[in-house]
């Protein structure tokens, strides 16, 4: 009799369950990551893996060492950004650390990132995004802004960009 109870809970169960071509609102089965977010999660892999080989007194000139080859890398309109971004960042906020998160150039506060610089090319968008994580301290009311997407840089934006980074780790 508890043979029968099992195989008709299985039944049931059976039963009830969807497909996932029919879970989606558009009938077409989702297609996961891009290959770009493959390779981003891949690339914060392998810094994860070489921030524990290090050691506690190279920690920091190696990371510093692989945001400017990680800079390095990017086509010119978007190295160039990164370049002045990076140079503003260290002015503005020197108790922030230079690292690579996810292949991008980071800023990190005690080993959490506070901001970052996502190239265009690296995502094939449109326009290069400067952002801050929810470790930064620009919380103003209800409403924020964390990103600002850069197409340029004007005096007047590194102007605005050093006193975010400065009040982000205040």
């Amino acid at each position: 009799m508890s043979e029968k109870k099992g195989q008709g809970k299985l039944a049931h169960a059976k039963g009830t369950q969807k497909s996932a071509k029919s879970a989606t609102v558009t009938g077409t089965a989702a297609k996961g990551f891009t290959d770009e977010e493959r390779a981003a999660m891949k690339e914060r892999a392998q810094e994860l893996k070489a921030e524990a080989r290090r050691g506690p007194h190279a920690k920091k000139a190696d990371a510093e060492r692989d945001v400017l080859a990680k800079i390095a890398e990017m086509p010119k309109p978007d190295r160039a950004m990164a370049e002045r971004l990076h140079a503003i960042i260290k002015a503005s906020a020197p108790a922030l650390s230079p690292r690579t998160w996810y292949g991008m150039p980071a800023y990190a506060k005690e080993g959490n990132v506070v901001c970052f610089f996502q190239s265009a090319h690296k995502f094939k968008a449109r326009y290069a995004t400067f952002g801050f994580s929810d470790k930064a301290n620009l919380d103003e009311g209800t409403v924020w802004p964390v990103a600002f997407a850069l197409k340029e840089l004007t005096a007047a934006d590194e102007a605005r960009i050093g006193v975010l980074v400065r009040k982000a780790v205040s």
